[in-house]
């Protein structure tokens, strides 16, 4: 066995260990590894790499980089601060730890340690456009060839990403708490006053965003509880969490009284009950207590910096207060330009208050996005967040709403550096992680989506309940995964409409046609719906109606200027199934320039097919694999 660092590498077993645990990789991969530590501090050149690694095939460079990147980001760096594999720019690589030959380490009986089981769920992705799975219900036992492992996420949970630049190891716990505010309750209802009780829940939350030793709940996963009575054990279940804050508020012309209590989930013991009487123009003092004494209650340790940020507010006047307050509260009901109007009048009375600026930029997007609203809202969104961050350079909010933006509107190798500063903050932000994901997948860098998404799950269930689909697991051709992966909401456009997607690739035709359909009648206005409204009038035979549907957006998006590259994607291989060639190159063309440039996806995609002979398919494609290339030199 070979030792470095912490790790031992047993290339009889094809097994990499750090310490005590195993470490998910590869078999491409541990290949690259294994040639690298037996050269030693010797340069190792990418010739030598390919011919060892793959010698019956032909691959391109970029399987290479997508397995020394994996290698880098697995193994983190040395102790003296270097990643453990150089990069010897234009010739290859040089391993610079210093390696060692040991025994297989013993336990403390003198038996050899044995490897548990692993999960049902494998894939080796090392290799754009190679996909093999272990079937389900199989188990992989001791050294049966490891590959890269869906929930490698569980090594990521002991040793996951801090970032300086680029890619280092960071290791960090799982949080111990997983919390949930929940909407206050009005003891008198009423249309003047109901908006607090969604908006104080999301003034908590947010507040407690920075907290690391915690998990809370985002305010959209809590929203549907706005009027609904408190039963511990469903909530708690539903939302897997062990702990809630459920709270309930009184206004009286200017006096406000509110009652807290923090209720441990398995116990039902109340750690902590508050009330507040105070007047409503003192309504921002409410957050810091409640947060505070939720601190206290949990006995979670902060450090310096987070100690900072939680007391980090300024004050406000009560009315630009409550303008705030009303335009988070319309934004959860879905009537974003309302929400625009009262967080401008908001920012008018108080310009120098950052999470205003961010829930702003956030309102400026969504309508853009859903409601077509045009470039010039993103570009109003834009000021909106570079006006947060100016004021405040490490908030959260701000940072997960502009990457989120910038992913969008074709600019994804801005996004991860925003994201990456923000896990600086709070490395176990399950948002965070998610949004990584997200941008991970427009970069073409699949399995690190994969990861970055799972292990956003991991930090908190309910993600998969309430976020979109985890599309990385359907571009590297794990469609029963893809399936698996996406959340039960059978009342959602979007998700129905990619059940009905996972249900074409897999040739189950009526099925797919079935959740099309059932799409459009959700939500004829989605654009995603109306590309399945398109393949299901292909399924029937009706090619000439779908490609009308599909002129139709095409000519919608140009004129609004507007339009989600993946969803570009989605309209060219609808176009190019459907049989109109020249329009499926035009679009696919317009969706790697407008930022969808997921290279290793396109590589094998059975959609483009009709396409693949074109000679403009050919220039379409090199295009898209230089910017791949480029993000993934660029971050990884």
């Amino acid at each position: 066995m070979y030792q470095f660092g912490d790790f031992y590498l047993d290339p009889e077993n094809h097994l990499l260990k750090c310490g005590d645990s195993s470490v998910s990789v590869t078999p491409k991969a541990f290949e690259v590894l294994l040639i690298l530590v037996e050269n030693g501090n010797r340069l190792t050149t990418k010739e030598e790499l390919m011919r060892k690694v793959w010698p019956d095939s032909f691959v391109e460079e970029a399987n290479l980089t997508v397995n020394i990147s994996a290698l880098r980001k697995l193994l983190g760096e040395t102790s003296d601060g270097r990643p453990y594999i150089e990069t010897v720019p234009k010739k290859g690589y040089r391993f610079v730890a210093a390696v060692s030959v040991t025994e297989q380490p013993r336990t403390s009986d003198g038996e050899y340690r044995q490897e548990v089981e692993m999960p049902r769920a494998v894939l080796d992705v090392a290799t754009p456009g190679r996909m093999a799975v272990v079937g389900r219900g199989k188990t992989l036992r001791r050294f049966a060839g490891p590959l890269v492992a869906l929930l490698a996420i569980l090594a990521a949970a002991v040793g996951y990403f801090g970032y300086r630049g680029r890619l280092i190891s960071k290791r960090s716990t799982m949080p111990a708490h997983r919390l949930a505010v929940l909407p206050f309750q009005n003891l008198r209802p009423n249309t003047e006053s109901d908006f607090l009780g969604y908006s104080l829940a999301d003034a908590v939350i947010t507040k407690l965003g920075y907290v690391s030793e915690l998990t809370v709940r985002p305010s959209y996963a809590v929203q549907k509880y706005k009027t609904q009575a408190l039963d511990i054990r469903r909530l708690a279940n539903e939302l897997n969490v062990d702990t809630l804050l459920a709270g309930t508020f009184l206004r009286e012309a200017d006096d406000l009284r509110v009652t807290c209590q923090l209720i441990e989930v398995k116990t039902q013991n109340i750690l902590w009950k508050g009330e507040f009487d105070l007047k409503y123009d003192n309504l921002l003092t409410l957050q810091d207590s409640v947060a505070n004494q939720i601190i206290t209650g949990l006995a979670l340790t902060l450090s310096p910096s987070e100690k900072a940020l939680l007391k980090r507010d300024r004050v406000i006047s009560p009315l630009a207060y409550e303008y705030y307050l009303r335009g988070i509260d319309l934004y959860a009901t879905g009537d974003f330009p309302m929400a625009i109007r009262m967080l401008e009048k908001s920012v008018e009375l108080a310009p120098e208050y950052s999470l205003t600026w961010a829930n702003l930029g956030k309102s400026y997007t969504a309508n853009a996005s859903f409601q077509f609203g045009g470039g010039e809202q993103y570009q109003q969104a834009q000021r909106a967040f570079e006006r947060a961050l100016t004021l405040q350079p490490d908030q959260i909010d701000a940072r997960i709403y502009m990457a989120n933006m910038f992913t969008d509107t074709g600019r994804v190798e801005k996004a991860v550096p925003l994201l990456r500063d923000a896990l600086k903050t709070n490395p176990n932000h399950a948002e965070i992680h998610w949004e990584l994901g997200y941008a991970y997948r427009f970069g073409g860098m699949l399995r690190e989506s994969v990861m970055e998404s799972e292990y956003a799950r991991q930090l908190d269930p309910v993600v998969k309940l309430t976020s979109s689909a985890l599309n990385a697991y359907f571009y590297l051709g794990q469609y029963d995964r893809f399936l698996e992966s996406l959340p039960p909401a059978e009342d959602s456009a979007l998700i129905v409409f990619y059940r009905g997607f996972g249900y074409y690739y897999q040739k189950s035709l009526d099925d797919a046609a079935k959740h099309f359909d059932r799409a459009v009648e959700l939500d004829r206005s989605l654009l995603q719906a109306q590309i399945g409204k398109a393949l299901s009038l292909g399924i029937r035979h009706r090619a000439m109606d779908g490609l009308g549907i599909l002129r139709g957006l095409e000519t919608r998006i140009n004129q609004r200027g507007v339009g989600d590259a993946e969803a570009k994607y989605k309209i060219a291989q609808a176009y190019a199934v459907l049989g109109e060639k020249q329009a499926a190159l035009r679009v696919f063309r317009a969706s790697i320039e407008s930022g969808f440039f997921a290279y290793p996806y396109f590589l094998n995609d059975p959609l483009l097919d009709s396409i693949r002979t074109d000679p403009d398919f050919r220039r379409i494609m090199d295009a898209a694999k230089q910017r791949h290339q480029g993000f993934a030199s660029a971050f990884f």
